[in-house]
């Protein structure tokens, strides 16, 4: 398992990008703009994981800017965790058998999300390409929020 990113959601992107960058120091490791989905991603880094970032998109701060005007109250500006793994399939059984609720499956063999015992949500993504599409995940749905 490897560290990936911490998602914060920011209501307002160039005050945001003053603070992380100008100020705090951090460096913009790359950017996403979806104009379908209405939102943009910035992930950042430490100044010394620079190279480190680069190579391996990790470890990261993603800011999440929503195109759309939206109130994040309730600690719902942060996002989540995520965490790289070898066998998605592997580790979301392994949670299940555990008692862990899979919120989001792996139905597409890639991205999984599940919840700590606090309700973080933590972010699964399987390194490399994705798996095959396999049952139970397959036709396994969403259950609660991620």
């Amino acid at each position: 398992m490897r560290y990936l990113h911490t998602m914060v959601r920011v209501s307002d992107l160039s005050a945001s990008l003053d603070f992380y960058c100008a100020k705090l120091g951090l460096k913009e490791v790359r950017r996403v703009d979806n104009e379908k989905g209405r939102f943009t991603l910035v992930f950042l880094c430490a100044p010394e994981d620079l190279k480190l970032a680069e190579a391996n998109q990790a470890p990261l701060v993603e800011l999440t800017f929503n195109w759309d005007p939206e109130d994040y109250g309730g600690g719902r500006n942060f996002g989540h965790l995520a965490y790289r793994v070898e066998d998605i399939y592997a580790i979301c059984q392994r949670l299940m058998d555990g008692g862990v609720t899979i919120n989001r499956p792996p139905r597409d063999g890639h991205m999984a999300f599940v919840r700590s015992p606090d309700g973080i949500s933590i972010e699964l993504l399987q390194a490399g390409p994705p798996k095959a599409p396999a049952e139970p995940w397959a036709s396994m749905p969403n259950t609660g929020s991620w």
